[in-house]
């Protein structure tokens, strides 16, 4: 099912990624907890790929797998980062042969040391070439990108990272998956900027549950984000606490959902660190409002 038929639905829905394992030793616990996530029958999970390509070989089986022994859809994450065209063409055939019908298009991270490397000879540079790529293989993807409500680390203003992300759909992106964020205004403020700027397909929201205050730092480092007093709140007076920071980091996350839905979102993906428990607590939180 390609999701763009999803997001002709007027039902509210939930989604989930997860992530693939690093090293064959940790294979099957990664499966397992990928697999209980699929039982919570969300509407799709999408599959994180490693830089550089290294857990790909992951990223397929773990779709793969969802899809054929749960029914769920699967979105499964493209990188192009440092990556020849002839890797990524090979990547390509490997998604076709499997029969994945979604691609995320990103361009993933700069890998450690090559910062502040000389970039003018790698194949690409930005996640727009690949989405051309993709686009032009032949091969029938629902393409999604990646978009920073507040903005992309390496943009020097949020005017300069809408042009990009223009360009991007313009050049066969179909939806957009937004980078976690923890104040819902951030991202009303920048949907009424994108769709000034022409960007009309879906937006999806991210929604990252902070269930450990060690989380924190790690996700500010990540994405960037703008942390509200009313979260840092939170983790000051729970974060100590494993059992009291994770039910309160629930708790925000779903309010932040509902809120969503409130507002005339119809799909939520939920960044769920391959933690079923959490995955089913949100669930629960939200099971008469999903329906």
């Amino acid at each position: 099912m390609k999701l763009t038929e999803l997001f002709k639905d007027d039902k509210l829905s939930l989604s989930f990624e997860v992530f693939p394992p690093k090293t064959d030793t940790v294979f099957e616990s990664v499966k397992h907890a990928t697999e209980e996530i699929a039982k919570l029958c969300p509407s799709f999970m999408s599959v994180t790929y490693g830089a550089g390509g290294g857990t790909s070989k992951y990223t397929l089986e773990i779709a793969k797998n969802i899809k054929a022994n749960y029914g769920v859809p699967t979105l499964a994450h493209l990188t192009c980062v440092s990556s020849t065209r002839e890797t990524v063409r090979e990547r390509i055939a490997d998604m076709k042969a499997a029969g994945i019908e979604n691609v995320m298009a990103l361009r993933g991270d700069i890998p450690a040391g090559l910062e502040n490397a000389d970039r003018s000879h790698w194949d690409y540079k930005h996640a727009i070439e690949l989405v051309r790529d993709l686009r032009e293989s032949g091969a029938d993807f629902c393409i999604g990108g990646a978009c920073y409500p507040e903005i992309h680390p390496e943009s020097a203003t949020q005017k300069e990272d809408i042009r990009y992300l223009k360009e991007k759909v313009d050049a066969g992106c179909e939806f957009l998956t937004t980078q976690m964020f923890f104040d819902n205004n951030l991202l009303y403020n920048f949907l009424y900027k994108i769709r000034e700027a022409g960007i009309t397909v879906p937006i999806i929201p991210g929604i990252m549950p902070i269930t450990n205050g060690n989380q924190v730092d790690r996700a500010i480092k990540l994405s960037g984000s703008f942390m509200p007093q009313r979260f840092k709140s939170l983790v000051d007076k729970f974060g100590t606490t494993p059992a009291a920071m994770k039910q309160a980091g629930i708790a925000y996350a779903t309010d932040q959902i509902i809120d969503l839905f409130a507002n005339g979102i119809k799909n939520v993906h939920v960044y769920s660190m391959n933690k079923p428990d959490v995955a089913e607590a949100i669930l629960s939180n939200l099971s008469d409002i999903l329906g």
